[in-house]
């Protein structure tokens, strides 16, 4: 999957500013009660919360936080919070795409808008910009915790489509619906995952100017720094950080 490593950066590069903006918790909480409102308290048969419990826990969100907002997630009063993707195009033709998680979607949209209104850009039509990108399950495995032939026939047999070998990780790549099943192949034989999660993967890869990069990483951070935002992918070519 060409440009795979380009991704990696772009998503490293996310989860710092993440950390910085304090955002995780709200994240996780929010995913939490999502799940649960579409498949029940019970983690044993609702996968998708089985993850995003698995996912507060590796951003060290206390039990009793995730206890009290499961059961906060159980009640009639509890809002439900809503997915919903923006398309935009950037400068130099680049494609970004936002995936929002709200409970006010007329305040969501209004803060699209207002973030074109202050970075440039423009809001596309659906499907515009999304047809350009696959999405996949991407599972991360530290190659200190197993061998590659291994972990190769495990992830295979589990139903990933592909495998790559980053400088000191493996990289496991599902369909959206075989990333719960591959990830608990991989715990069930004690093996530690550093990260899985659905992504929207660039088909194709733009190269832009040096101003056009500047614009629209201004963008991008924008759109990132939103509350309602859980996350922000495009197809603009970026130098590889070290």
């Amino acid at each position: 999957m060409a440009g795979h490593s380009k991704w990696a950066n772009i998503k490293h590069r996310k989860e710092r500013s993440d950390a910085k903006k304090g955002k995780l918790f709200s994240r996780v909480t929010k995913e939490i009660i999502s799940a649960v409102k579409q498949g029940g308290p019970d983690p044993k048969s609702n996968p998708k919360l089985r993850l995003a419990i698995q996912k507060a826990r590796e951003v060290n969100l206390p039990n009793d936080n995730i206890e009290r907002n499961i059961k906060k997630a159980s009640s009639a009063d509890q809002a439900d919070f809503a997915s919903v993707t923006y398309e935009l195009y950037g400068y130099g033709g680049v494609g970004i795409i936002a995936q929002v998680l709200t409970d006010n979607k007329n305040r969501a949209a209004s803060d699209m808008r207002i973030a074109t209104n202050k970075r440039g850009g423009t809001i596309a039509s659906p499907g515009a910009v999304t047809f350009n990108f696959d999405h996949k399950g991407i599972v991360h495995v530290e190659k200190k915790n197993v061998a590659e032939d291994d972990l190769f026939l495990l992830v295979s047999e589990a139903g990933a489509e592909d495998f790559q070998v980053e400088e000191d990780l493996f990289v496991i790549i599902t369909p959206p619906d075989q990333l719960f099943q591959v990830k608990e192949a991989i715990a069930a034989k004690g093996i530690a995952t550093k990260y899985a999660e659905l992504e929207m993967i660039p088909k194709t890869w733009v190269t832009c100017s040096q101003e056009d990069t500047q614009s629209n990483l201004a963008l991008i951070e924008w759109l990132e720094d939103l509350d309602d935002v859980d996350a922000v992918y495009h197809n603009m070519d970026l130098p590889t950080e070290s």
